[in-house]
């Protein structure tokens, strides 16, 4: 008699996952795009700094795909290293708040009293500043630069992730697995990191994954206003900036980044929105 194979809690996500096909379109995207940034220097044609001030603004053509800027660099090798800056400025800053907000948000959720008082309090007066405006004022204090930039948004979207990993540790505290966690003497150290976070982390899973695609948006809003990742660096925000003197003549300089960061932010977008279904337990059979 054949072994039945035991359907682990992720082979059932991946199955629920797989027939939304525009999640499943949409991380083949994310996948993509991912593999373009690494393999950078070899998809690109030429290197994004290289100017031929005879050669700019040009249409597209056999040599140049996507045309040159006002100095003469290819585009699309442009677009190409860009990509590496914006999915890392999304990745990076979304990994720092999801670090800091679910460690700050399991000690308030878990211990409770005081300690959530005291967590809860600071992030409304965390967040009593819109999360742009908080990017905005740090990225100026601490100089314009990725690391900065990423550092920046990383701190002002953490409150998001805090409050969520509360209210999931709030749920899950009080299962029967925990009270016998406590009951046998185990540490709480161990009873969070081997029971709470597992059963807490699928609402931080869907929100980091819609959260990068915020970031990235965010991120590129602030190279667009020169708080972001500086020159000669390529990312899709400052690209926009750097056209948008010239935009009334030349619009595709503006047009194709905007699309890659339209493509980008919607893969996450769709992406997010299936995993939350995926991992939703009401649609387990």
């Amino acid at each position: 008699m054949k072994k039945t194979r035991k359907k682990t809690r992720l082979y059932n996500v991946w199955r629920r996952l797989k027939k939304n096909k525009l999640a499943v379109v949409s991380l083949v995207v994310l996948a993509l795009l991912y593999l373009m940034a690494i393999f950078a220097p070899i998809l690109a044609p030429y290197d994004y700094s290289t100017q031929n001030t005879r050669r700019t603004l040009e249409g597209s053509s056999s040599e140049f795909l996507l045309g040159t800027d006002r100095l003469g660099r290819d585009v699309l090798s442009r677009l190409i290293y860009g990509s590496r800056q914006s999915l890392s400025m999304g990745l990076i800053a979304v990994a720092i708040a999801v670090t800091v907000g679910v460690t700050l948000g399991s000690f308030a959720g878990f211990f409770g009293r005081w300690v959530d008082n005291l967590c809860m309090r600071f992030l409304d007066i965390y967040q009593s500043l819109p999360m742009f405006l908080l990017a905005i004022t740090l990225a100026a204090i601490l100089g314009p630069s990725l690391r900065n930039a990423i550092l920046a948004l990383g701190i002002s979207s953490m409150p998001i992730y805090a409050r969520i990993m509360r209210a999931a540790v709030l749920t899950v505290r009080e299962k029967e697995y925990v009270e016998a966690a406590k009951a046998i003497g185990a540490k709480n150290t161990r009873i969070i990191i081997r029971h709470i976070l597992p059963n807490s982390m699928a609402p931080i899973i869907v929100e980091g994954t819609m959260g990068m695609g915020v970031t990235i948006l965010a991120g590129a809003a602030l190279s667009f206003i020169g708080l972001g990742v500086q020159p000669p660096s390529p990312e899709w925000g400052a690209l926009i900036s750097d056209a948008r003197g010239i935009m009334r003549d030349h619009q595709t300089l503006a047009l194709y980044p905007g699309i890659c960061i339209m493509i980008t932010v919607l893969a996450f977008n769709l992406a997010g929105d299936g995993l939350r279904d995926a991992l939703d337990p009401r649609l387990k059979n």
